[in-house]
């Protein structure tokens, strides 16, 4: 049976750990080894490592780190950032990690998406879409390379087509709620949820472990992701790492 996942999402650059706002202000919290031990030890349901640089710089991904942090952790891995070939999600899943996502790479040739699904596997294979809501019109637009690049497609009919494709799971990051730790855009993940047959996972505005279960109460069963809320404590957004999870999650 299905049920909620409670997800850290932690941002690689300059190869340590950063939180951004809005994908700005990346401020470093931490070593990215450091912080797969520390949730090794709080058992957390799964652990999303994305590199903010290897899309943007057109970097492949850092093999020799990804298979440091999975020799080390005792939890389901995902990674994101620079793949754009089936043969390195293969090699990152042969690695030690359970998941890879896609983004810009997805948008720019949707059929890696089944090309991947072929190589390691549906249930591997996660297409997140970073998203802004459109200040005139109804919706929102998808945007790549860290909120920079504007795309044409629909985020609906692109989520449909992904899964469509082999997509396992669909990942919607909100560039508007990134870092600011007030609430989940719930209308939009009920409209994802609606559209999408493969699991969702929401990422952007848990500041708490309440804001969590609003959205699971708003769409079900789902992915809740989040960083600010796993390594900022207080109101000056002091660094400290932690774990915690709604009492009433289903």
């Amino acid at each position: 049976m299905l049920r909620s996942r409670i997800i850290p999402c932690l941002l690689l650059h300059d190869g340590g750990l950063v939180k951004t706002r809005q994908f700005k202000e990346a401020k470093y919290v931490g070593d990215p080894l450091n912080a797969v031990k520390i949730f090794n030890e709080k058992e957390v349901d799964e652990l999303m490592l994305i590199d903010i640089d290897a899309t943007a710089h057109a970097q492949t991904p850092n093999f020799a780190l990804l298979k440091g942090l999975a020799v080390e952790s005792r939890m389901p891995l995902g990674y994101g950032g620079g793949v754009t070939t089936a043969q390195q999600a293969t090699q990152i899943i042969a690695s030690g990690f359970e998941k890879v996502s896609i983004s810009a790479a997805a948008l720019t040739r949707p059929a890696l998406i089944h090309e991947m699904a072929e190589a390691v596997g549906a249930q591997s294979v996660v297409v997140t879409l970073d998203v802004r809501k459109n200040k005139l019109l109804p919706g929102h637009t998808i945007y790549t390379r860290n909120g920079t690049e504007k795309q044409k497609a629909s985020l609906l009919e692109f989520c449909q087509q992904a899964v469509e494709l082999g997509a396992g799971e669909i990942v919607i990051n909100s560039i508007d709620r990134d870092g600011e730790m007030a609430g989940y855009d719930l209308e939009l993940a009920k409209l994802v949820r609606k559209t999408v047959s493969s699991p969702v996972t929401m990422l952007g505005g848990a500041g708490n472990s309440t804001h969590m279960q609003e959205l699971i109460d708003a769409v079900g069963v789902v992915g809740a992701a989040a960083g600010s809320m796993f390594v900022f404590k207080g109101p000056y957004r002091a660094v400290l790492i932690n774990y915690a999870r709604p009492d009433r999650l289903v």
